[in-house]
């Protein structure tokens, strides 16, 4: 979430009203989380000065009864027991109020960066980059056809297992799958990326802490009240050092997740049904660094670049877009894409998302930056995350722009992981 000190100014108020109003949101929440922040702190100096009031007349209570002046204190003690209800009231009314501040204050997004193009219509994203591959294509078939005559994905069957989205990948298609993640993790770490694994599972307060409200209806799989399955590596990593301290010699930590990952796609009815490209449970190798707050635009830069240079290894054309601030998510502050082409039907596809989220992950952690405070304020570490090889949609990609009238080149690059050049059709 965003820090409370931006609501309290009211310079840094308005910038936040801006950047609602910028993500084509009602401001009147900025509004009421000042109002209530106010009444809150207000009634915390209450309590406050009740409490000392409490301690004063206890001491005075104390002293009486040693002088064995007990006759003098009756009505110290009326006073005494009223405070005490009217403080544990007032303090019943904080943590209300403070629970339904954080509440509310969660809803409000990251401040957006200016360069974010104010619409409402992805079709207004901004083209930052673009990269075209020289290799040539030798048929225009569908990925979806291709995996059938490589009888590689069993739609059907894993219909039958798992329901709408399931899906069996079998011999070849299994392999390529395996190889193109491997590879993905041989990539980041040549780039000095620690690789986690982590656990898929995560308790409800923890992902809470990570995840948006919205996406506990429509993206989350709840597997009971206590646990969540996750949506991405993104999630485990972003709270691992939750309550812990870095010193500026310590960062930057730069991460690269692997593990399966887990999403509804409840908004997404009857798009992409065709084949494995949005599926219920998929693998996906993700970067996340947690940096000093100074670094974050560079690293920024860096993991985007590292993303484009992955995607180049595998000869595949895409271009890199600014996502316009009516469709950023909460936790980002700027948001590319790397959308690839897919050869049939001549269309970009988002493969890949790089958000610098500031400190508006780290905050809800307590995951703190320095020894001190700035300006009389707390200082939290930045946040980052890109997405590497979000592994079927990738495959999807590929065999597209690998496909001959026989079967599908396998990638130089993956050639190692999968042990041949070239995998024949079967019917």
């Amino acid at each position: 979430m965003i820090d409370i000190a931006l609501i309290r100014n009211e310079e840094t108020r308005q910038l936040v009203i801006k950047s609602e109003l910028k993500r084509f949101r009602e401001a009147d929440i900025v509004t009421e989380v000042y109002e209530l922040d106010k009444s809150w702190r207000e009634n915390k100096l209450k309590l406050e000065q009740g409490s000392k009031k409490y301690n004063t007349l206890n001491k005075e209570i104390a002293i009486l009864k040693k002088s064995q002046k007990e006759e003098l204190f009756g009505n110290l003690l009326i006073q005494i027991n009223q405070l005490k209800t009217e403080n544990d009231e007032m303090e019943k009314l904080l943590k209300t109020q403070e629970k339904l501040l954080n509440d509310k204050l969660k809803t409000i997004g990251n401040i957006l960066e200016e360069e974010v193009v104010y619409s409402n219509n992805e079709i207004d994203n901004k083209v930052i980059n673009e990269y075209f591959t020289e290799r040539k294509v030798y048929a225009n078939l569908p990925y979806d056809i291709i995996f059938k005559r490589l009888e590689g994905v069993d739609l059907e069957r894993g219909a039958k297992l798992a329901g709408h989205r399931g899906y069996i990948l079998k011999e070849e298609v299994a392999l390529l799958k395996t190889a193109l993640a491997n590879y993905a993790v041989e990539f980041a770490r040549k780039r000095k990326y620690c690789l986690i694994q982590p656990p898929v599972l995560m308790i409800k307060e923890e992902i809470a802490k990570t995840a948006q409200l919205s996406d506990f209806d429509d993206q989350l799989y709840k597997v009971n009240d206590d646990f969540y399955l996750i949506a991405t590596s993104e999630q485990p990593i972003s709270m691992m050092y939750e309550n812990e301290r870095f010193n500026p010699s310590e960062l930057p930590l730069k991460f690269v997740g692997e593990s399966l990952c887990f999403r509804k796609e409840a908004g997404a009815h009857g798009k992409d049904n065709r084949g494995i490209f949005r599926v219920h449970q998929f693998d996906k190798i993700e970067q996340f660094v947690i940096c000093a707050p100074s670094d974050s635009k560079n690293f920024f830069k860096e993991m985007v670049e590292t993303a484009e240079e992955f995607y180049k290894s595998l000869e595949i054309s895409y271009k890199v877009v600014s996502i316009v601030s009516g469709e950023m998510n909460n936790a980002a502050a700027i948001k590319y894409d790397i959308e690839a082409l897919f050869p049939h039907g001549k269309r970009y596809r988002e493969l890949v998302s790089c958000s610098n989220c500031t400190d508006y992950q780290s905050r809800n952690g307590e995951i703190r930056y320095g020894k001190g405070k700035v300006n009389g304020n707390k200082e939290y570490v930045h946040m980052l995350n890109a997405t590497l090889c979000a592994v079927q949609r990738t495959l999807c990609c590929l065999v597209e722009n690998y496909q001959t009238s026989d079967g599908i080149i396998v990638p130089e690059v993956l050639r190692k992981f999968y042990g041949s050049d070239f995998i024949p059709y079967k019917n």
